[in-house]
């Protein structure tokens, strides 16, 4: 049946509280059991335009369906959360039925401890409660640059509804900054048999000292200095794994060049390939000199270096 409130009673989501009113009282006299006994498809017209009222014709509860839809606000609140504090019988009274099934009655749908049921006050229609999936949860979760790239297995824990839960979770390696870790089953837990909500963690990675990431790359700066540069060179530079590995810097090398070490990167989460690692050189200029050295920079510069 058609979930969505306003369509079941005719009208538009800006209609007013009056409106709505109205809607329902022209719904209600056709649909109402007295009017249609026996038949079981206007009473559950007559319940589905009953629930629809019992949340428009509510300020707190029309903002909290309009906000969140209807398929969400169907999973997160009962046939009790939709009812509380609702008394249908002053219209039905004022249309000329004796409150539901035609008794004379003044219960409002909010159930009272040992007072009838949502199903006595539907003429003794079977009330049954739906299962309803436990609502899911969100948790920003910042892990180191080793971890998104090895994977690693974490405790967390996590509060819900008052109590500390520890849930241990697997971060995949090649996980990157910005995506999201579904744990099914790990949210809050569900209503009337419903299956828990799912646990989602946003991933954000740590500042690391010397590498930094950017999809699949690895990048980070070298410093060399100009008799290096110039000349060319052999250098270890650190890989993030804790080892090192030698690279040749080519003669004439200037201030800011990249190389590319292929293969050191990151490997892809899906198996396919490993991404590179790029070291970006400056070249350093000492602040003080000793009189060799700068007679030896003079003896250059004259030279034209």
């Amino acid at each position: 049946m058609e979930s969505d409130y306003y369509k079941i009673l005719g009208v538009d989501k800006k209609a007013t509280s009056e409106a709505i009113k109205k809607a329902y009282r022209k719904l209600a006299v056709k649909y109402h059991p007295d009017k249609n006994p026996g038949n079981k498809e206007a009473e559950e017209k007559f319940k589905k335009i009953s629930e629809a009222y019992a949340v428009l014709s509510d300020a707190e509860k029309r903002n909290q369906y309009d906000n969140v839809g209807s398929d969400t606000f169907s999973q997160r609140y009962s046939q009790e959360d939709i009812f509380r504090n609702f008394d249908i019988n002053d219209i039905l009274r004022d249309l000329g039925f004796g409150g539901l099934g035609g008794r004379k009655r003044t219960h409002s749908y909010q159930q009272q401890p040992g007072g009838e049921s949502f199903a006595d006050l539907f003429g003794n229609a079977q009330y049954r409660q739906m299962p309803q999936k436990g609502q899911d949860l969100e948790y920003n979760l910042a892990i180191t640059l080793e971890e998104s790239v090895f994977g690693a297995e974490k405790k967390l824990a996590l509060t819900k509804q008052d109590r500390v839960e520890e849930i241990n979770i697997k971060i995949p390696a090649g996980i990157n900054a910005g995506k999201k870790l579904r744990l099914a089953g790990k949210g809050l837990p569900g209503m009337h048999g419903g299956a828990p909500g799912d646990l989602y963690l946003n991933i954000a990675i740590l500042p690391h000292p010397i590498f930094a990431r950017d999809g699949n790359d690895i990048h980070m700066e070298k410093s060399i200095n100009f008799s290096q540069a110039a000349l060319g060179t052999t250098i270890e530079v650190p890989i993030l794994d804790g080892s090192t590995k030698r690279i040749k810097i080519p003669p004439g090398t200037q201030n800011n060049t990249k190389i590319r070490m292929k293969g050191y990167g990151v490997q892809n989460m899906k198996g396919l390939g490993k991404g590179d690692q790029y070291v970006k050189l400056t070249i350093s200029v000492p602040k003080k000199l000793t009189p060799e050295q700068t007679e030896l920079i003079e003896k250059l510069a004259a030279e034209g270096m």
